[in-house]
């Protein structure tokens, strides 16, 4: 299966930006079967959070710009952000580190959760 990532990174090597603070997502693309990703292109945004304090409208803007993607994967996020982007059908995780490491550690999780779903179908 195929799946749309974005990667909070501002220099599109490495997961190192909290969701409300990034300027940059790194949208790639993976395939679970060989567990193969690549890029695809760059959406740029501004940041939402300002001094721990963040607009829901402007919070619902970036979820809304991410919302074709099946994975965010940040260094951090808050609640409110989790939730605007689960509202899309978005999954956030925090997964700091190489995007490649990440992506990969996504993809393991991925695989977990489809063997629970089929064991509770069989």
């Amino acid at each position: 299966m195929i799946y749309k990532i974005a990667a909070a990174s501002s220099d599109g090597k490495v997961i190192n930006q909290h969701f409300g603070r990034t300027e940059e997502f790194h949208i790639l693309k993976a395939d679970s079967s060989d567990r193969t990703f690549w890029y695809q292109e760059t959406r740029t945004t501004a940041p939402v959070c300002k001094q721990q304090e963040h607009d829901d409208g402007e919070l619902r803007t970036v979820a809304d710009l991410l919302g074709d993607c099946d994975y965010v994967l940040v260094s951090r996020i808050g609640e409110g952000a989790r939730s605007a982007l689960a509202e899309n059908g978005t999954w956030a995780f925090e997964l700091p580190g190489l995007i490649e490491d990440s992506v990969q550690r996504l993809l393991s999780y991925i695989e977990v959760q489809n063997l629970f779903k089929k064991e509770k179908k069989g």
